[in-house]
């Protein structure tokens, strides 16, 4: 059996480090992911076995005492003797313990942004047409000192002196199966691979910095409450010069104190005296389109609906527009002078009216606008 210290290169009265530090130097050289040379594989093997040995206090005190081992050539390695050895050695060797990105070198600074979401209220008349939009977004842009390197300008970043570049450190780990080596980011750099002797002050080195911008948004005729609008690139700025998110805009529209929407379509009411609506006339309504004329016919009920074509919500996508309905409400007199009460009263008795019954109908006699009003509520 060939003698550990030997095979490590340490005196027998070295220390837990030097045995530490010789190991991980032959482990660097040896092992068969850097050393293909033939043979290169049984001296790694050795040298782990050595060190498995010679890092163990109760094990190396065996050795020194008897030459032996003490059944650690069993090829488990002592089993569960020795520093803390536990299942998580285990899950960390197998499943997942290596350096990000699954071993394959040092991590990346740069990242993408984050996207951001913003609420943005319009009023409905906006909603119907469209229109450009000014809004103030405070989100992360890149740092404009050292635009976005992460470093004082004049500076730049440092290869790491522990993992040399590579991001990653590798240890090994004594488990069921003997000890094994694995790889874990290295805790001197963060597994990136390089350090940053001297960060950027404005941004503390992390490639971009907080600020409060104005943008302008288009947004497109036809959109609802809930609508959202993607704008591609206008999101966080990335750490390191990684590139932006996307910002999402998510549209609120304004009740209208006149208009209800329902779908593309516009529902208004339209309130008329009673002898307007007895008698008929036109009356001028003002819609989003600008004045339009709404033809009363004589004896015209409360409830009835005049339909104005295309004058609704642009639809969002394809062609055209929604209707515009008007609701017409018949308004009776509440306040009669003598004069007027007289006149009603002769009326009455002209259409046989002054002992007039009324007629009972089901529960769903309701106008048709107030229904609506209900069901949107304040949609």
């Amino acid at each position: 059996m060939s003698d550990h210290y030997q095979v490590l290169g340490v005196s027998r009265d070295a220390t837990g480090e030097e045995i530490k530090k010789a190991y991980r130097k032959l482990a660097r050289k040896l092992h068969p992911d850097v050393n293909t040379a033939p043979g290169a594989a049984d001296e790694f093997k050795a040298v782990t076995h050595a060190y498995e040995v010679l890092s163990d206090p109760q094990k190396r005190r065996v050795y020194d005492t008897t030459g032996q081992e003490n059944g650690t050539d069993n090829g488990f390695g002592g089993g569960f003797s020795g520093q803390g050895f536990g299942f998580q050695d285990i899950f960390d060797t197998f499943f997942g313990g290596g350096a990000p990105g699954g071993g394959r070198g040092p991590a990346s600074r740069t990242r993408r942004g984050q996207d951001a979401l913003i609420n943005v209220r319009i009023d409905l008349k906006d909603a119907v047409f469209g229109t450009n939009k000014k809004i103030d977004v405070e989100t992360a842009v890149l740092c404009p000192t050292c635009e976005g390197s992460c470093c004082q300008p004049g500076t730049s970043p440092r290869t790491c002196d522990i993992c040399h570049g590579s991001g990653q450190v590798q240890r090994a780990v004594r488990s069921i199966l003997g000890q094994v080596m694995t790889t874990a980011p290295c805790g001197s750099c963060q597994g990136f691979g390089t350090v940053i002797p001297d960060p950027c002050h404005e941004c503390a080195g992390e490639g971009r910095v907080r600020s409060r911008r104005t943008l302008t948004i288009k947004v497109p005729a036809g959109v609802a409450t809930g609508t959202r609008i993607q704008l591609s690139g206008r999101g966080e700025a990335g750490t390191a010069g990684g590139p932006q998110g996307d910002l999402y805009v998510e549209i609120r529209v304004n009740a209208d104190p006149v208009f209800m929407r329902d779908g593309d379509d516009l529902h208004a009411t339209l309130t008329v005296p009673m002898t307007a609506a007895a008698l008929g006339t036109v009356i001028t309504m003002e819609t989003f389109d600008g004045e339009r004329e709404i033809n009363i016919k004589a004896g015209t009920q409360s409830g009835e609906v005049t339909t104005l074509k295309g004058l609704g919500v642009t639809h969002l996508r394809g062609y055209g527009r929604g209707d515009l309905l008007v609701h017409v409400q018949v308004e009776t007199p509440q306040k009669l002078d003598s004069a007027q009460e007289e006149l009603l009263r002769r009326l009455a008795e002209l259409r046989g009216e002054q002992f007039a019954e009324g007629r009972v109908s089901g529960g769903n006699s309701a106008g048709v606008f107030a229904k609506l009003r209900d069901r949107l509520g304040n949609h």
